[in-house]
Protein backbone atom coordinates (compact mmCIF):
# COMPACT_ATOMS: atom_id res chain seq x y z
CA UNK A 1 0.00 0.00 0.00
CA UNK A 2 1.33 3.45 -0.94
CA UNK A 3 2.08 5.87 1.84
CA UNK A 4 0.18 9.16 2.28
CA UNK A 5 3.27 11.03 1.05
CA UNK A 6 3.38 9.01 -2.18
CA UNK A 7 -0.32 9.56 -2.86
CA UNK A 8 -0.19 13.30 -2.17
CA UNK A 9 -0.67 13.46 1.60
CA UNK A 10 -3.60 15.19 3.29
CA UNK A 11 -6.07 16.95 1.02
CA UNK A 12 -5.98 20.75 1.09
CA UNK A 13 -9.00 23.01 0.73
CA UNK A 14 -7.78 24.14 -2.70
CA UNK A 15 -7.60 20.51 -3.88
CA UNK A 16 -11.12 19.77 -2.59
CA UNK A 17 -12.54 22.86 -4.30
CA UNK A 18 -10.72 22.06 -7.56
CA UNK A 19 -12.09 18.49 -7.45
CA UNK A 20 -15.65 19.77 -6.95
CA UNK A 21 -15.27 22.26 -9.80
CA UNK A 22 -13.90 19.56 -12.11
CA UNK A 23 -16.71 17.15 -11.17
CA UNK A 24 -19.33 19.84 -11.77
CA UNK A 25 -17.86 20.84 -15.13
CA UNK A 26 -17.61 17.29 -16.48
CA UNK A 27 -20.72 15.62 -15.03
CA UNK A 28 -23.03 18.55 -15.72
CA UNK A 29 -21.84 19.23 -19.23
CA UNK A 30 -24.97 19.87 -21.36
CA UNK A 31 -23.45 17.89 -24.27
CA UNK A 32 -21.91 14.74 -22.73
CA UNK A 33 -22.78 14.89 -19.05
CA UNK A 34 -25.67 12.38 -19.18
CA UNK A 35 -24.05 9.93 -21.62
CA UNK A 36 -20.45 9.75 -20.36
CA UNK A 37 -19.34 6.41 -18.93
CA UNK A 38 -17.88 6.00 -15.47
CA UNK A 39 -14.34 5.17 -16.64
CA UNK A 40 -14.16 8.06 -19.11
CA UNK A 41 -15.81 10.39 -16.61
CA UNK A 42 -12.99 10.07 -14.10
CA UNK A 43 -10.34 10.32 -16.80
CA UNK A 44 -11.84 13.67 -17.86
CA UNK A 45 -12.27 14.82 -14.24
CA UNK A 46 -8.62 13.95 -13.57
CA UNK A 47 -7.50 15.90 -16.65
CA UNK A 48 -9.58 18.91 -15.63
CA UNK A 49 -8.24 18.67 -12.06
CA UNK A 50 -4.63 18.61 -13.30
CA UNK A 51 -5.28 21.73 -15.37
CA UNK A 52 -6.35 23.52 -12.22
CA UNK A 53 -3.47 22.11 -10.13
CA UNK A 54 -0.54 21.29 -12.46
CA UNK A 55 1.89 18.49 -11.47
CA UNK A 56 -0.55 17.17 -8.87
CA UNK A 57 0.31 13.62 -7.66
CA UNK A 58 -3.38 12.71 -7.26
CA UNK A 59 -4.49 9.74 -9.36
CA UNK A 60 -7.93 9.03 -10.83
CA UNK A 61 -8.56 6.52 -8.03
CA UNK A 62 -7.55 9.10 -5.42
CA UNK A 63 -9.97 11.64 -6.91
CA UNK A 64 -12.78 9.08 -7.02
CA UNK A 65 -12.22 8.03 -3.39
CA UNK A 66 -12.06 11.63 -2.21
CA UNK A 67 -15.25 12.52 -4.10
CA UNK A 68 -17.13 9.66 -2.41
CA UNK A 69 -16.30 11.18 0.97
CA UNK A 70 -17.14 14.76 -0.08
CA UNK A 71 -20.35 13.64 -1.77
CA UNK A 72 -21.52 11.82 1.36
CA UNK A 73 -20.76 14.73 3.70
CA UNK A 74 -22.29 17.39 1.43
CA UNK A 75 -25.46 15.31 0.99
CA UNK A 76 -25.68 15.04 4.77
CA UNK A 77 -25.11 18.81 5.07
CA UNK A 78 -27.87 19.44 2.50
CA UNK A 79 -30.33 17.40 4.58
CA UNK A 80 -29.24 19.19 7.79
CA UNK A 81 -29.75 22.61 6.18
CA UNK A 82 -33.18 21.58 4.89
CA UNK A 83 -34.22 20.44 8.37
CA UNK A 84 -32.97 23.66 9.96
CA UNK A 85 -34.82 25.76 7.36
CA UNK A 86 -38.04 23.83 7.94
CA UNK A 87 -37.83 24.33 11.71
CA UNK A 88 -37.15 28.04 11.25
CA UNK A 89 -40.11 28.52 8.87
CA UNK A 90 -42.48 26.58 11.10
CA UNK A 91 -41.66 28.82 14.08
CA UNK A 92 -40.21 25.97 16.14
CA UNK A 93 -36.69 27.31 15.87
CA UNK A 94 -35.50 30.93 16.08
CA UNK A 95 -31.77 30.31 16.46
CA UNK A 96 -29.24 30.60 13.68
CA UNK A 97 -30.01 28.15 10.86
CA UNK A 98 -26.36 27.30 10.29
CA UNK A 99 -25.85 26.48 13.99
CA UNK A 100 -28.95 24.30 13.93
CA UNK A 101 -27.73 22.59 10.76
CA UNK A 102 -24.37 21.89 12.42
CA UNK A 103 -26.20 20.35 15.37
CA UNK A 104 -28.24 18.11 13.06
CA UNK A 105 -25.09 17.19 11.12
CA UNK A 106 -23.34 16.08 14.32
CA UNK A 107 -26.41 14.41 15.87
CA UNK A 108 -27.15 12.13 12.92
CA UNK A 109 -23.94 10.14 13.35
CA UNK A 110 -21.31 9.40 10.75
CA UNK A 111 -18.21 10.22 12.81
CA UNK A 112 -17.72 13.94 12.14
CA UNK A 113 -19.25 16.36 14.65
CA UNK A 114 -19.40 19.37 12.31
CA UNK A 115 -19.38 20.16 8.60
CA UNK A 116 -16.15 21.85 7.43
CA UNK A 117 -16.27 21.75 3.61
CA UNK A 118 -18.07 25.08 3.19
CA UNK A 119 -15.91 26.14 0.22
CA UNK A 120 -16.86 22.93 -1.63
CA UNK A 121 -20.51 23.46 -0.73
CA UNK A 122 -20.46 26.91 -2.35
CA UNK A 123 -19.36 25.24 -5.61
CA UNK A 124 -22.01 22.50 -5.81
CA UNK A 125 -24.99 23.84 -3.83
CA UNK A 126 -26.94 24.88 -6.94
CA UNK A 127 -26.57 21.61 -8.85
CA UNK A 128 -29.56 19.28 -8.94
CA UNK A 129 -28.07 16.69 -6.57
CA UNK A 130 -27.47 19.10 -3.69
CA UNK A 131 -30.18 21.74 -4.12
CA UNK A 132 -32.26 22.27 -0.96
CA UNK A 133 -36.04 21.91 -1.32
CA UNK A 134 -37.57 22.90 2.04
CA UNK A 135 -41.09 21.81 3.01
CA UNK A 136 -42.84 24.64 4.82
CA UNK A 137 -45.59 24.42 7.45
CA UNK A 138 -49.26 23.71 6.64
CA UNK A 139 -51.26 26.71 5.44
CA UNK A 140 -53.94 27.61 8.01
CA UNK A 141 -56.83 30.09 8.22
CA UNK A 142 -58.23 31.12 11.62
CA UNK A 143 -56.12 28.39 13.23
CA UNK A 144 -57.78 25.72 11.06
CA UNK A 145 -56.10 23.91 8.13
CA UNK A 146 -57.43 24.96 4.73
CA UNK A 147 -57.40 21.35 3.55
CA UNK A 148 -56.94 18.07 5.38
CA UNK A 149 -56.06 15.27 2.98
CA UNK A 150 -56.83 12.61 5.59
CA UNK A 151 -60.54 13.43 5.64
CA UNK A 152 -63.17 12.82 2.98
CA UNK A 153 -66.05 14.97 1.77
CA UNK A 154 -68.26 11.95 1.11
CA UNK A 155 -71.30 11.72 3.42
CA UNK A 156 -70.76 7.96 3.56
CA UNK A 157 -67.45 8.53 5.35
CA UNK A 158 -68.72 11.12 7.85
CA UNK A 159 -69.27 10.04 11.48
CA UNK A 160 -72.80 9.59 12.80
CA UNK A 161 -74.42 12.38 14.79
CA UNK A 162 -74.05 12.34 18.54
CA UNK A 163 -77.84 12.69 18.80
CA UNK A 164 -78.42 9.43 16.97
CA UNK A 165 -79.73 6.62 19.17
CA UNK A 166 -77.41 4.18 17.40
CA UNK A 167 -73.74 4.65 18.22
CA UNK A 168 -71.25 3.39 15.66
CA UNK A 169 -68.41 1.50 17.35
CA UNK A 170 -64.93 2.12 15.97
CA UNK A 171 -63.46 -0.66 13.91
CA UNK A 172 -60.25 -2.14 15.34
CA UNK A 173 -57.19 -1.53 13.21
CA UNK A 174 -55.37 -4.42 11.58
CA UNK A 175 -51.86 -5.70 12.25
CA UNK A 176 -50.25 -3.81 9.38
CA UNK A 177 -51.89 -0.56 10.41
CA UNK A 178 -50.82 -1.11 14.03
CA UNK A 179 -47.20 -1.74 12.97
CA UNK A 180 -47.24 1.36 10.75
CA UNK A 181 -48.66 3.45 13.60
CA UNK A 182 -46.01 2.14 15.98
CA UNK A 183 -43.24 2.91 13.46
CA UNK A 184 -44.67 6.40 12.94
CA UNK A 185 -44.68 7.08 16.68
CA UNK A 186 -41.09 5.85 16.95
CA UNK A 187 -40.00 8.09 14.07
CA UNK A 188 -41.78 11.07 15.62
CA UNK A 189 -40.08 10.40 18.95
CA UNK A 190 -36.65 10.18 17.30
CA UNK A 191 -37.30 13.42 15.44
CA UNK A 192 -38.28 15.25 18.63
CA UNK A 193 -35.28 13.75 20.42
CA UNK A 194 -32.91 15.08 17.74
CA UNK A 195 -34.62 18.46 17.83
CA UNK A 196 -34.10 18.65 21.58
CA UNK A 197 -30.43 17.71 21.18
CA UNK A 198 -30.02 20.45 18.58
CA UNK A 199 -31.76 22.98 20.83
CA UNK A 200 -29.62 22.10 23.85
CA UNK A 201 -26.44 22.23 21.76
CA UNK A 202 -27.43 25.64 20.36
CA UNK A 203 -27.90 26.93 23.92
CA UNK A 204 -24.55 25.48 24.94
CA UNK A 205 -22.79 27.08 21.95
CA UNK A 206 -24.40 30.44 22.70
CA UNK A 207 -23.30 30.30 26.35
CA UNK A 208 -19.78 29.23 25.35
CA UNK A 209 -19.58 32.13 22.89
CA UNK A 210 -20.64 34.59 25.59
CA UNK A 211 -18.02 33.18 27.94
CA UNK A 212 -15.31 33.50 25.31
CA UNK A 213 -16.38 37.07 24.50
CA UNK A 214 -16.18 37.94 28.20
CA UNK A 215 -12.70 36.43 28.48
CA UNK A 216 -11.53 38.39 25.44
CA UNK A 217 -12.95 41.61 26.91
CA UNK A 218 -11.22 40.95 30.25
CA UNK A 219 -7.90 40.20 28.54
CA UNK A 220 -8.17 43.38 26.46
CA UNK A 221 -8.92 45.44 29.57
CA UNK A 222 -5.95 43.90 31.42
CA UNK A 223 -3.65 44.57 28.47
CA UNK A 224 -4.84 48.16 28.32
CA UNK A 225 -4.19 48.60 32.06
CA UNK A 226 -0.70 47.09 31.75
CA UNK A 227 0.12 49.40 28.86
CA UNK A 228 -1.08 52.41 30.85
CA UNK A 229 1.10 51.47 33.83
CA UNK A 230 4.09 50.83 31.57
CA UNK A 231 3.77 54.27 30.01
CA UNK A 232 3.42 55.93 33.41
CA UNK A 233 6.53 54.15 34.66
CA UNK A 234 8.46 55.15 31.54
CA UNK A 235 7.39 58.76 31.93
CA UNK A 236 8.62 58.76 35.52
CA UNK A 237 11.95 57.26 34.47
CA UNK A 238 12.29 59.83 31.66
CA UNK A 239 11.64 62.70 34.04
CA UNK A 240 14.27 61.40 36.44
CA UNK A 241 16.74 61.04 33.55
CA UNK A 242 16.17 64.58 32.28
CA UNK A 243 16.43 66.03 35.82
CA UNK A 244 19.66 64.17 36.68
CA UNK A 245 22.39 66.49 38.06
CA UNK A 246 25.65 65.57 36.30
CA UNK A 247 27.80 68.50 37.53
CA UNK A 248 29.65 66.38 40.08
CA UNK A 249 30.07 63.34 37.79
CA UNK A 250 33.07 62.13 35.83
CA UNK A 251 33.28 62.84 32.08
CA UNK A 252 32.40 59.22 31.24
CA UNK A 253 29.31 59.30 33.48
CA UNK A 254 28.25 62.67 32.05
CA UNK A 255 28.52 61.23 28.53
CA UNK A 256 26.36 58.28 29.55
CA UNK A 257 23.57 60.49 30.89
CA UNK A 258 23.86 62.75 27.86
CA UNK A 259 23.14 59.78 25.62
CA UNK A 260 20.26 58.69 27.87
CA UNK A 261 18.68 62.15 27.63
CA UNK A 262 19.11 62.10 23.87
CA UNK A 263 17.27 58.77 23.70
CA UNK A 264 14.43 60.22 25.78
CA UNK A 265 14.14 63.28 23.54
CA UNK A 266 14.28 61.17 20.37
CA UNK A 267 11.54 58.86 21.63
CA UNK A 268 9.29 61.72 22.71
CA UNK A 269 9.73 63.65 19.45
CA UNK A 270 9.14 60.52 17.38
CA UNK A 271 5.89 59.81 19.23
CA UNK A 272 4.64 63.37 18.97
CA UNK A 273 5.56 64.46 15.43
CA UNK A 274 7.02 61.47 13.62
CA UNK A 275 10.52 60.48 12.61
CA UNK A 276 11.29 63.61 10.57
CA UNK A 277 11.78 65.77 13.68
CA UNK A 278 14.57 63.54 15.01
CA UNK A 279 16.97 64.40 12.17
CA UNK A 280 18.54 67.25 14.16
CA UNK A 281 19.42 64.81 16.93
CA UNK A 282 21.17 62.59 14.43
CA UNK A 283 23.05 65.60 13.03
CA UNK A 284 24.44 66.33 16.50
CA UNK A 285 26.02 62.90 16.61
CA UNK A 286 28.26 63.70 13.62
Amino acid sequence: MASSIETGGAWSTMEDVSLCEAWLQICHCPVTGNEIKFFHMWKKIHAEFCEKIPESPRTEMALSSRWKLLNKEMAKWRDALAKAMNLYKSGENRTNEVIQAQMWFGATGGGKKSFTHHECWEVVKYCKRFIIIPTGPDVVLNEMPLRDSTTSDSPLDSPMSEDSPIQKEPRPIGRKAAKAKKAGNSSNYNSKFLEEIARQNAIRIEMEQKRQDMEVAIQAECAQEKEYLRKKDMEKTDRETMAMDTSHMSPETKQYWKLERRDVMRRRLFQDDGASNTDWLNDQNH
